[in-house]
């Protein structure tokens, strides 16, 4: 069932929370913050965004949220950045 138009279901937001659980506190933290405030309103492009993030190792993923590297080179283009703004927001 679906929360609003474009709204993830819960049980995809429980499979994709799982899945963002990471090795580094520091990530987890800031994945936990995301959820908090984006959760409920999950849509498919930054479901698309989040899972080429959530590709990458534990320490690329907070070297790009800490701007330690440039995102020039990030797979997913455009959305990917975007929700990695989202991140850094958090």
């Amino acid at each position: 069932m679906q929360t609003t138009a474009g709204a993830l279901d819960d049980a995809r937001l429980r499979r994709l929370r799982w899945r963002a659980r990471r090795g580094l506190l520091e990530n987890d933290l800031v994945l936990e913050r995301f959820f908090a405030a984006h959760g409920n309103a999950l849509d498919e492009a930054t479901v698309t965004g989040l899972d080429h993030l959530l590709d990458l190792s534990d320490n690329e993923l907070l070297d790009l949220l800490l701007e330690r590297v440039d995102d020039a080179g990030l797979a997913g283009g455009s959305e990917t950045r975007r929700v990695l703004e989202m991140l850094r927001r958090c």
